[in-house]
């Protein structure tokens, strides 16, 4: 049957992604902890003064594993011009992001970023995009961290016939959580309140989407004024898994799956509730989240 749609997967699968590079310092590394709630209710935390200060005599600051997803930053849709897609940047969700970590990532570096499509598919009135960044040591080569951001594009979809519709996906089938949230107690839970400021202070790590800080254009997307970041959620959530679990401990994390549900505005309450399973005592795998969604950028 003929379709007609804004997008032509065809034509996206063959499209080969320029290869980026991201400078940074530890200044950066201290921006983004204190971007994500670090020591954000008590400036002398004991588990977390190692994000921003040389605590005790340390060499370097420590690295949180989210900021590895500030690596993706240029490889967003809205920052690209795709081959056989067209969409409206004002009606782009990000749906999820995974991460793995291979390393500890070092407090100051260049990284080399490869980047592929891992994923797309027609969900009738929108497209999900997979976007795949493999981030390298330039100076070494060594693979410190990969990152899949899943892109919600309203919209997009409706690009092959629906009693078939097109999906694609380049990655293991375990990499596609479909947990649940369970029905248990959880074993812990960490309540931790962002700040009124917490986007125009996240925003300073590179994400500058006016969402996240014109109250005009906050309203032209349908909320009441600017929202928090997705991924800067994403960030409060993991510092509480390594406050709760790793015993302080960022380096005990190896992979992260988080699903954005609803929006967040700056000065909320975040609670992470925390089950576990799959953990062993030198590190944690199969971190899944479920946040409150917010529109990418």
């Amino acid at each position: 049957m003929a379709v007609t749609s804004a997008c032509n997967p065809q034509l996206l699968l063959s499209h080969k992604f320029p290869e980026t590079t991201y400078t940074y310092t530890e200044r950066d590394v201290a921006v983004y902890a204190l971007g994500v709630g670090a020591c954000g209710g008590n400036a002398v935390d004991t588990d977390e003064l190692k994000y921003g200060y040389h605590e005790n005599g340390q060499q370097f600051i420590k690295v949180l594993p989210t900021f590895s997803a500030i690596f993706t930053l240029e490889s967003m849709p809205q920052d690209m011009d795709l081959p056989g897609l067209t969409f409206d940047p004002s009606l782009l969700l990000h749906g999820q992001q995974y991460i793995e970590v291979y390393k500890p990532l070092p407090s100051n570096g260049t990284i080399h970023n490869k980047i592929s499509l891992a994923g797309l598919h027609d969900k009738g009135k929108a497209a999900v995009l997979e976007i795949e960044t493999r981030s390298y040591e330039k100076e070494s080569g060594e693979l410190l961290s990969m990152n899949r951001s899943s892109i919600f594009l309203r919209g997009a979809g409706g690009f092959s016939d629906p009693s078939h519709p097109f999906t694609y996906s380049n990655y293991p089938a375990n990499q596609a959580s479909a947990l649940r949230i369970p029905q248990s107690q959880p074993f812990a839970v960490f309540e931790d309140c962002s700040r009124p400021s917490q986007a125009l202070l996240y925003r300073l790590s590179g994400d500058y989407n006016p969402l996240h800080s014109d109250p005009m254009v906050a309203k032209v997307a349908g909320f009441s004024r600017p929202i928090l970041h997705g991924l800067c959620t994403l960030g409060f959530a993991v510092r509480a898994i390594i406050k709760c679990i790793c015993r302080g401990d960022p380096d005990m994390i190896k992979n992260i799956s988080g699903r954005f549900l609803l929006h967040v505005y700056p000065g909320e309450t975040l609670v992470t509730e925390m089950w576990l399973e799959g953990m062993r005592y030198n590190f944690v795998r199969n971190i899944v989240i479920f946040l409150p969604r917010s529109y990418i950028g």
